[in-house]
């Protein structure tokens, strides 16, 4: 292992990139930042300083892998095709946000549960690059020759910097818990969660947070009023003003309301709410929204004094974050006190009420057009279905193909529900690619049956229109209008009646006759066999010449 490398091999070059001094700065800064001083000091310049360093690392980084996978690759080539594919990713994922959705799905496949936020901010960055080009400069004249110091290299320097890369920031999507008073102040807990399998359940799972002065201002709490809030009971549902016992406020389970009583809980009105339909598309323009009516409703409440009278109400609203009435009646969305390591108070906006489209939800977007095309598959298979039969084919192609649209069917349907988004977007995958497959393979069989020319123009032209008219609702639907899911996938089953019976018509257009001298063309007709060879002539027969007669013996 101590021999040299060959001068096609560009490997020693990009290696000694990657271990030039500003690289390895990089990649130093890059792993305490993410996992250091984020924690300790999140905000802008930790948020910009991971970006530098990430766009000084990762160019040599891509190089590197790029001359391993390819050994003949030029140096000079792997680094102007690493700074590129660097600069216009970065650019890319940072001014769209799908494109972001879809970096954090690939990331989380490849890394775990991970996010790549679109921050069109984060594009001042870029010149970041600059730097990394600068080292290559100087790098590109000292290649790492010997195997040895090569092989050293590779395993000191390469895995922290695939990990560094590959970190991301980590999920966390705040969730206010629950609410409760101490010593007649207000305080509220404030968890996160990343996936359906670890959003909190209780007041145990947040943070407890301190109002003072009436919820003035806000602190984390201390260890004993931590220990007396475990204690006492938290989560109220229903709650009465100390100074006014006739009025009472109630959250309702399962909706973002909350419901008010003039006469001691008697009758009830809605002092505020956020309707269903509403909240829906709220909740589908967040990430890993799960169960709607159940992450995204009003948990528990409390009611307390403020000085100069009258009273508060705080009400914990899971992922919508925290909503308070103010002693002059008014209702207002705050949004989340952020925890964990934090040390300081700092107020996170709720998400909007008002969405923008399909910009908002790009996830949704995908599963529009995955539905508008299954649905155009679906007719697709019908109609190949009915020409087969009616050209005499197996009964068994209709079937495989109506068994693997009802697998896509399940799937798409628990896909809708995006407790996981990382899930939904591989199972759209999966959906698009079998319903496709499906619609091909019957496409394909039915013109072998012997269907007519223009039952092929005509099948597509079904598939197109049914996924233009599906598509229809959809696209409403993704802005808001009508706003409730069931009612725009019904309108898109609905709009396949017009390509069913389309499907149905163009059964007619096939030739049974010319499907079976497709499938059995005729053999040659049976002639004259080819003549034999000629028999060699016969020969003349010998003349036997007798022979001479033996001398007389004497």
């Amino acid at each position: 292992m101590t021999g040299s490398a060959t001068r096609q091999d560009g490997s020693p070059t990009t290696l000694s990139w990657l271990c030039h001094p500003a690289s390895v700065i990089a990649l130093v800064l890059l792993l305490v930042n993410d996992h250091v001083l984020k924690a300790a000091h999140p905000g802008l310049v930790t948020g910009k300083l991971s970006d530098v360093a990430g766009l000084v690392l990762a160019p040599p980084l891509v190089a590197v892998l790029l001359t391993l996978l390819v050994p003949r690759l030029p140096a000079r080539a792997a680094a102007l095709a690493s700074l590129v594919a660097v600069g216009a990713g970065f650019a890319v994922v940072k001014s769209s946000g799908y494109a972001a959705e879809l970096a954090s799905s690939a990331w989380t496949v490849l890394a775990g549960p991970s996010l790549v936020r679109a921050d069109w901010t984060d594009l001042l960055t870029l010149p970041a690059l600059g730097l990394s080009w600068w080292s290559w400069t100087r790098s590109r004249q000292r290649p790492v020759r010997r195997r040895t110091a090569r092989l050293v290299r590779l395993l000191v320097v390469l895995p922290p910097a695939v990990l560094a890369v590959a970190a991301t920031s980590p999920v966390y999507w705040p969730y206010a818990v629950s609410t409760a008073l101490v010593d007649g102040q207000p305080a509220v807990s404030i968890g996160a969660g990343g996936s359906n399998q670890d959003w909190p359940t209780g007041a145990a799972d947040g943070e407890w947070w301190v109002g003072e002065h009436g919820g003035a201002s806000w602190r984390l709490a201390e260890p004993a009023e931590e220990g007396r809030l475990s204690r006492q009971a938290v989560g109220q549902r229903q709650a009465c003003a100390p100074t006014e016992p006739q009025r009472c406020y109630r959250a309702v389970a399962g909706h973002l309301r909350v419901e008010q009583s003039d006469d001691a809980g008697v009758t009830w009105r809605v002092a505020w709410e956020v309707s269903d339909a509403r909240r829906e598309e709220l909740a589908r323009r967040s990430y890993d929204p799960g169960d709607v009516s159940e992450h995204f409703a009003s948990r528990d409440l409390i009611v307390y004094p403020v000085v100069g009278g009258g009273h508060e109400v705080l009400v914990a609203n899971g992922r919508d974050g925290i909503l308070r009435r103010n002693s002059d009646g008014l209702w207002r969305r705050d949004g989340f006190l952020k925890g964990r390591s934090y040390t300081f108070p700092v107020w996170e906006e709720p998400p909007p009420l008002d969405g923008g489209g399909p910009g908002d939800r790009q996830l949704d977007l995908l599963l529009a057009v995955a539905l508008a095309v299954i649905l155009g598959c679906t007719v697709t298979v019908l109609a190949g279905h009915l020409t087969i039969r009616r050209g005499g084919g197996p009964r068994w192609w209709g079937f495989t193909g109506s068994a693997s649209l009802l697998v896509v069917g399940i799937v798409l349907a628990a896909a809708w529900n995006r407790d996981d988004d990382t899930q939904t977007f591989m199972s759209l995958l999966l959906v698009l690619a079998v319903g496709v497959l499906a619609a091909l393979a019957l496409l394909l069989r039915a013109r072998y049956q012997g269907v007519l020319r223009q039952w092929t123009r005509m099948a597509l032209t079904g598939f197109l229109l049914t996924a233009f008219l599906a598509g229809l609702p959809l696209v409403g639907w993704l802005y808001g209008t009508p706003s409730r899911t069931r009612f725009a996938v019904a309108l898109a089953l609905l709009a396949t009646v017009p390509g069913v019976l389309l499907a149905v018509r163009i059964a007619r257009l096939v030739d049974p006759a010319r499907g079976f001298e497709r499938r059995y063309p005729p053999r040659p007709p049976y002639g004259p066999h080819p003549p034999y060879p000629a028999h060699p002539p016969h020969l003349p027969p010998r003349t036997v010449v007798p022979d001479p007669p033996y001398p007389p013996s004497r």
